[in-house]
Formats: structure tokens, C-alpha cells, sequence
């Protein structure tokens, strides 16, 4: 979703081909055609975005229009990245807290 979000995010529409996708996406994971292109159905289904198919000079081609959701992604995947840094955060205090209370506990007893 990051790479459609950072093609349409300015028009809210884009035209691109499979292999002008996979270009963008990071290359360690080996992606092909067949991975994008349900990919993509699944982010549609989700309603992030409006996915058409078509072919220009035999060459296939998505148009992808982003709705409300697809907007909102970015900040959401801000959100929820702050949420896990701030539960991290919550738990490495509490075991912090935690530690300290049992060395008051074992000096006292």
C-alpha cells in the first residue's frame, strides 16, 4: 500500500504497469505479477482503493483511484506505529518497575 499510496497520493489517480510496481516495492521479498496483482485485489477488497485492469499497446496496465481509506493510510500507519513504540515504551518500564520493587522487597526482608 505504501508504493500506490506514494504514486496517487497527490491526484488520487494513477496509471501504472505490474513491472513499474514491483520496481518500487523493496526488493528483498522476490515479487512477481501474479503476488502484485492479488495483492492488490486484497488492498481493493479492503477499500483502500477503486482497481481497474486494462491494456495499452499489449501491455497491462492498473488504474488505481484512492478512496477515503487509501487517503487516511498514512496516517494510520503513523498511528499504529506509535502505538506499538509506546507499548514497548509501557513494558520496558514496567519491568524496570518491576525490578526495582523486588530489590526493595529483598532489602527490606
Amino acid at each position: 500500500m505504501n508504493a500506490v499510496y506514494s504514486l496517487c497520493h497527490e491526484k488520487g489517480v494513477c496509471l501504472i504497469s505490474p513491472d513499474e510496481l514491483i520496481s518500487l516495492l523493496p526488493p528483498r521479498r522476490k515479487y512477481t505479477e501474479e503476488k502484485v496483482e492479488s495483492s492488490l485485489g486484497e488492498l481493493a477488497l479492503d477499500n483502500y482503493f477503486e482497481l481497474l485492469s486494462s491494456e495499452r499497446k499489449g501491455e497491462k496496465m492498473y488504474v488505481i483511484s484512492l478512496r477515503p481509506v487509501g487517503y487516511a493510510f498514512k496516517r494510520c500507519y503513523v498511528q499504529m506505529r506509535r502505538g506499538v513504540a509506546l507499548k514497548f515504551v509501557w513494558a520496558i518500564a514496567s519491568a524496570v518497575v518491576a525490578f526495582l520493587v523486588g530489590l526493595l522487597l529483598k532489602r527490606i526482608f
